[in-house]
């Protein structure tokens, strides 16, 4: 059954649905955000790296959490007399970037850098990015119903599926405690396998466990006797909780605010699509 857009209320949260390879017995989701472009510190190098890593990997795909371009204003923190390009060029630039991996692109969601040049102007670059990449764009966040592989449950027709969300995050925590609780928070009001925030530029990941209960029913049997009672089990359901990196060396409005240096290396989501469903995080 199709959903009508007329029937959704603006900004409710839906998730997206992508049905990817059934050959796949892995898949690798890295994170792409804070890549602060034409910020004088952005590391091109590692942004480099990393896309060749998910156009190489058959089985690496990604989701773009905000702040992508660096779009200081008049109005805004940074420093507008070093960035070498407008808003508009920076969009574009990062377009021509990510587009050899548009095809491995899940979705999008928009940073506070992002949203800074919306309230001030209105122009949506995060918008223009989806648009040009042909990838679904929620502004505030995003859930995503990942299927791929074959065999989950002993079924060979049956694929594995996961819940993904993301959110670029918000605030300005100093420890790195502070901003894991954030996504840590996020997770206790939305069902998925992996929450990614980003934002902070610290990289953290946690697995968390929370029950549910698991809708097969037995009859209770006491002392070999059934009491006339249904029961069911509880079943575990594992999480990760992740905090992504940023694109960015250490200096400038960093530095001067007293911030860490930034881990520059991707955390790198592993969904299972054998054996086991499983859910871990290398970093």
């Amino acid at each position: 059954m199709d959903i009508e857009q007329d029937a959704l209320i603006p900004g409710e949260l839906i998730y997206y649905a992508h049905s990817l390879s059934s050959r796949f017995k892995e898949l690798l989701l890295p994170p792409t955000s804070d890549v602060h472009y034409d910020n004088p510190l952005h590391s091109a190098p590692h942004l480099r790296r990393h896309i060749k890593f998910i156009k190489d990997t058959p089985n690496a795909f990604t989701f773009l959490n905000g702040d992508l371009i660096e779009a200081v204003t008049k109005q805004s923190k940074g420093d507008i007399h070093r960035q070498t390009k407008t808003s508009q060029e920076q969009a574009e630039d990062i377009l021509d970037i990510l587009f050899p991996i548009k095809h491995k692109i899940l979705g999008i969601t928009m940073g506070n850098h992002e949203k800074r040049v919306y309230d001030e102007v209105g122009d949506d670059w995060c918008r223009y990015l989806a648009k040009g990449l042909g990838v679904p764009y929620r502004a505030a966040g995003m859930l995503l119903k990942i299927s791929f592989g074959s065999g989950n449950d002993g079924h060979p027709e049956k694929p594995y599926v996961y819940w993904i969300y993301f959110t670029h995050g918000y605030g300005g925590a100093r420890t790195k405690s502070a901003k894991a609780v954030k996504v840590e928070r996020t997770a206790t009001w939305i069902h998925a396998d992996a929450y990614v925030m980003s934002h902070d530029h610290v990289v953290n990941a946690a697995p968390d466990i929370y029950l549910l209960p698991d809708n097969r029913t037995h009859r209770e049997v006491c002392k070999s006797k059934e009491t006339g009672f249904i029961i069911g089990k509880m079943a575990a359901h594992r999480k990760v909780l992740v905090k992504s990196n940023a694109f960015l060396k250490w200096g400038g409005y960093s530095e001067m605010g007293g911030f860490p240096p930034v881990d520059l290396e991707t955390p790198l989501i592993k969904l299972s699509g054998k054996g086991k469903r499983r859910v871990t995080v290398e970093v």
